[in-house]
C-alpha cells in the first residue's frame, strides 16, 4: 500500500534555487545579485561530499533565497555539473523546505522516491537530503531549518 502523500508533513515552501558558478566567479557573481538589491545572509565552504563555497542571498524582504555554488575541488559534484554543461554555470537544484526531515525522508523512501543520501547536515545548520534528477528531471533538495543533527 502506497503512504497518502497528501499527508506528508511539512513541505511548506521553496527554501532556495541554487545557481552552479563556475570556479573563480563567485564573487562577480554576489556582486552581480547585490546589484539588484539582492542581500548577502550566509557565506560558508562546505566539506565533506559536496565540496563547496555558498553564498545565501536574500530577494528583497521575502524568504525567497537563491544559493550560489561555487566548486571547491574537481571531485565536487557542482564541478561535475559544471563540467556537463561546458563550464558555463547556471541552474543545479531547487530545494523545499520541510517541517520534520525525517518523516519527509521515510515518506518519499516508502513510496519509492530514489533518494541520494539518508537525511545529514547541510549548511547553515540545516538537515538535508536530495531527490535524484530522475525523478523530477532536476535535482531537488529537501531543507529542514535548524533541525538538531539526530
Amino acid at each position: 500500500m502506497e503512504p497518502d502523500l497528501t499527508q506528508l508533513p511539512g513541505f511548506e515552501f521553496i527554501d532556495h534555487v541554487a545557481i552552479a558558478v563556475p570556479a573563480g566567479q563567485l564573487e562577480v557573481m554576489v556582486e552581480r545579485y547585490k546589484k539588484l538589491g539582492f542581500t548577502e545572509l550566509h557565506r560558508e565552504e562546505v566539506h565533506g561530499r559536496h565540496q563547496v563555497r555558498e553564498v545565501l542571498l536574500r530577494i528583497g524582504t521575502s524568504e525567497n533565497l537563491v544559493q550560489l555554488l561555487e566548486p571547491l575541488s574537481d571531485d565536487s559534484p557542482v564541478a561535475k555539473q559544471l563540467e556537463k554543461s561546458g563550464g558555463r554555470g547556471g541552474f543545479a537544484h531547487l530545494a523545499f523546505r520541510v517541517k520534520d526531515i525525517h518523516v519527509a525522508y521515510q515518506t518519499m523512501k516508502q513510496a519509492g522516491f530514489n533518494l541520494t543520501q539518508e537525511p545529514g547536515p547541510g549548511s547553515r545548520g540545516t538537515m538535508i537530503f536530495f531527490v535524484h534528477p530522475k525523478d523530477f528531471s532536476f535535482l531537488i533538495e529537501v531543507v529542514q531549518e535548524g533541525a538538531p543533527h539526530a
